[in-house]
């Protein structure tokens, strides 16, 4: 089928299906949702079969789906109508939702239903179910839905459920009220508006917005007031509750020009003199089983700020040392790494300066997986991984991904950046030199059998979060347990090898002298698009390398022919 992906923008379930449906034999072509002309423009050109809606942020013009058969993309049960159904189920502690897939009509998800699943709500943060549960669901849903569409069968008969549409999720829906809140009842309003819009509060008396909540343990000091900062981790603040405390890992100040960053970075002053709990807020995490030794970092959003990297390369040194024979570089549930932090960079007083800070300590963590040769070191992929970070996986021997992991191995879209991370080296070494160039070029995300099929994965383990978990733990062990000195052997000797030919400090140089143009040049193109993401300023067009009907002549039929 001739599918059109009609989308506020790219956005991770997006990404997927973007994968999925073409890894299953079917055009695809993506048009952003800016106004009702381009996304009429965009059926005149691709003369869809059909079009789905994963993500957005606007109702789908009667001009478009009286043309078109329209699937929406709805993050709840049938009979669940509104824009923020996610965000209701978490504050209200429902312990089952679902997703359904249906037709679009006048009203707003009230079409036909197509297909639905539904599945137990897991005590986790917005953005993590939605990358986990709701993206299975969705996936699952829409084959199904396609598979019926396509053999000319009727939308799916659903249990009878009540229609309830629900509003917006307003600021006074999820007001924190720290003298009665429990620590749970404050867990829910945050994690139901993370990462998108927070929770307005204060911290210091200076008003904020709370992301990033986990709960602390055993922190409740005698005398401390409810809603007062009591302790520090990492980047993270711990609020006194009625009944314990929280951490917040990220806040933005209510201003307009503010941007999401690390707790402590934004009041680095007032949070100077408290007390700092070593692991109460653990991004970084390091256990041994045997001969394997597991390094989780679960950074927020997989972002990898300077002293992220630096603190990361510190334990992965003391994990090399230890008497593990295999590494596994776990990353966090939700994302592996998507490589530098943006919005620190933009809230730095010279984002050029703190952008090559931070290129340079992500370089030296990638060189000193590669340099390891005495442990064999797995990537492990339960999350996503963008940018840099795929390079920073790729880094290691072996890549084991999960089915519904996606890669976006590419750099150019932020602005045309050039990127490091060795992977002038690491992708021609994996996917051959006429691969590299294609991956370079494509600016496409990637599912698992592909990357596997391209060298950037090994092996693919599991189906959800948790099987691949355990799938990867009894690999390791089974690995750990063989003998590992002929492997090893050879790493040295194509270390050695590839050192002789061409030293890592040369592939290392000559990105870094393109990445300095990227930061300090003339050009301002990385600066520009740094912006737009941090501040999610809208997009004024779909890039031509994901809207394939506006890459060849103008006209639908011309279009077929080019795609075929």
């Amino acid at each position: 089928m001739r599918i059109l992906l009609l989308c506020h923008g790219f956005n991770s379930l997006t990404q997927r299906l973007h994968c999925d449906l073409r890894a299953a034999g079917h055009e695809v072509s993506v048009e952003f949702d800016i106004n009702d002309a381009v996304s009429e423009e965009a059926v005149r050109l691709f003369e869809p079969d059909l079009i789905l809606a994963p993500f957005l942020k606007r109702a789908i013009p009667p001009s478009v789906f009286k043309a078109v058969p329209c699937f929406i993309v709805h993050p709840g049960p049938p009979g669940d109508r509104g824009p923020a159904a996610l965000d209701w189920a978490i504050l209200e502690g429902a312990t089952d939702w679902g997703v359904t897939v249906l037709e679009a009509v006048a009203d707003l998800d009230a079409g036909p239903i197509w297909a639905f699943r539904c599945f137990p709500l897991r005590r986790a943060s917005k953005s993590s179910l939605y990358r986990h549960e709701v993206m299975e669901g969705a996936v699952a849903a829409v084959f199904e839905a396609l598979d019926r569409f396509r053999s000319g069968a009727a939308p799916a008969s659903v249990p009878e459920a009540q229609s309830l549409w629900r509003g917006a999720v307003r600021q006074a829906d999820r007001q924190i009220d720290w003298q009665r809140d429990t620590g749970e009842a404050i867990l829910r309003k945050i994690r139901s508006a993370d990462g998108m819009p927070g929770v307005r509060d204060t911290l210091f008396g200076e008003p904020v917005f709370l992301f990033d909540a986990r709960p602390a343990r055993g922190e409740r000091p005698e005398g401390a007031e409810p809603g007062t900062v009591i302790a520090r981790s990492g980047p993270a603040l711990a609020v006194r509750t009625v009944d314990g405390a929280v951490w917040i890992g990220h806040v933005r100040k209510a201003d307009k020009a503010s941007v999401k960053l690390p707790a402590t970075h934004v009041f680095a002053g007032e949070c100077a003199g408290l007390p700092e709990i070593s692991g109460g807020y653990r991004d970084i995490l390091f256990e041994q089983a045997g001969d394997v030794g597991y390094l989780h970092f679960d950074f927020y959003n997989g972002a990898m700020d300077t002293c992220a990297c630096l603190r990361l390369k510190a334990v992965f040194e003391e994990a090399a040392g230890s008497s593990a024979r295999v590494l596994v570089l776990m990353g966090g549930p939700d994302h592996w790494s998507n490589g530098l932090n943006l919005n620190l960079i933009e809230a730095a007083g010279s984002p050029a300066e703190e952008s090559w800070r931070n290129i340079q300590a992500i370089d030296d963590l990638a060189e000193t997986i590669i340099r390891t040769t005495d442990k064999w070191v797995v990537s492990a992929l339960c999350g996503n991984a963008g940018a840099g970070g795929v390079f920073l996986a790729r880094a290691a021997d072996e890549v084991w991904i999960r089915p519904g992991t996606v890669l976006n191995p590419h750099y150019k879209d932020m602005g045309n950046l050039y990127g490091s991370e060795f992977w002038t080296y690491l992708l021609p070494k994996y996917a051959g030199a006429d691969n590299a160039a294609r991956i370079a070029d494509a600016r496409l995300p990637m599912g698992a059998e592909e990357a596997l099929a391209l060298g950037l994965a090994d092996r693919v383990l599991g189906s959800d979060g948790l099987s691949f978990q355990s799938s990867v733990r009894e690999a390791a062990l089974r690995l750990g347990g063989e003998d590992l000195a002929p492997r090893l052997q050879e790493k040295a000797r194509v270390r050695e090898r590839d050192e002789a030919a061409k030293p890592l400090a040369a592939y290392r140089a000559a990105e870094l002298a393109r990445m300095r143009k990227n930061f300090f040049g003339f050009d301002p193109s990385y600066h520009i698009a740094r912006y737009n993401f941090v501040r999610k300023v809208p997009k004024s067009r779909t890039p031509r390398t994901l809207a394939r009907h506006r890459s060849g002549p103008p006209g639908g039929r011309s279009t077929r022919r080019a795609a075929s």
